[in-house]
């Protein structure tokens, strides 16, 4: 009997704790989920929202993809805290440092899913995670970027350069209603990417509330073309179900358009 995938539903994979070790010195913790049964056909490397307003790996849209997409897509999910952030997996070493140290996160991401020998890898930011991507993500091993909700606040015009230069693919999903960065000045701001996508998302608001199925349709649209989208909604088999009570309280800006207080009001996630 086919049930119902909700927020909660975890569908069969196989998930370790890792860790991550940066060149500074730092211990990262992580996760890595993998197929069941069977070798990944691409790699999301996520990197998740400001931890000053409540971004972490479990953030809404990353802890689905990590539950859904090795099952219904064939994808590994590697997910991880950057430096000084916490989530129930634990919290990683070091201190926030505003996308200067946290170049060492990326790396360190991107070393132990080349050393793991996981295939095909694409980074996948959001918001903050966007410009992590820009700035530290144009690397020999990645196959593109997917960019959630991207802010471009920490990136810099040099950046785009350097992925212009490379012919990588660059995607970005940008909601309708987003707070900091709309699809028509987006449009123009990646035009500076030739090869870039900017795919506007209707009725969307920067924290994909409601519209999670829709990021990881056109995350796997592009990762794995194989797979038929949109991804089903229901599963014939087994299905474990995650507590997701555990963000609710700290992680509001996971969940609906409030806030986490944090040092500087109005600052992108």
């Amino acid at each position: 009997m086919s049930t119902a995938i909700r927020a909660s539903s975890i569908l069969p994979g196989r998930r370790e704790d890792i860790e991550l070790h940066t060149a500074d010195g730092l211990r990262l913790v992580g996760e890595l989920a993998l197929p069941a049964d069977r070798p990944p056909v691409a790699t999301l490397v996520c990197l998740h929202p400001l931890p000053t307003h409540g971004g972490m790996m479990d953030s809404h849209v990353f802890r689905k993809a990590a539950w859904r997409l090795p099952a219904l897509a064939d994808l590994a999910v590697l997910r991880f805290n950057t430096r000084g952030t916490s989530s129930v997996r634990g919290t990683s070493e070091g201190a926030f440092d505003g996308a200067v140290g946290e170049r060492y996160d990326v790396a360190a991401a991107i070393e132990y899913a080349e050393f793991a020998e996981l295939p095909n890898i694409w980074l996948v930011g959001w918001s903050f995670g966007t410009d992590l991507a820009l700035k530290y993500g144009c690397d020999p091993a990645i196959a593109g970027a997917i960019l959630l909700s991207p802010p471009l606040r920490f990136s810099a015009p040099e950046d785009l350069a350097t992925w212009a230069s490379s012919g990588r693919p660059l995607v970005a999903l940008v909601p309708e209603f987003d707070d900091y960065l709309r699809p028509t000045e987006a449009g123009e701001r990646f035009a500076a990417v030739p090869q870039a996508e900017v795919v506007g998302v209707p009725g969307a608001k920067h924290l994909w509330v409601g519209d999670a199925e829709t990021v990881l349709d056109e995350i796997v649209r592009r990762v794995n073309p194989a797979v038929e989208v949109p991804l089903p909604t229901t599963w014939d088999g087994p299905m474990e179900a995650g507590d997701v009570s555990a963000y609710a309280d700290r992680t509001v800006a996971a969940f609906a358009d409030t806030p986490v207080p944090g040092p500087a009001a109005g600052q992108a996630d």
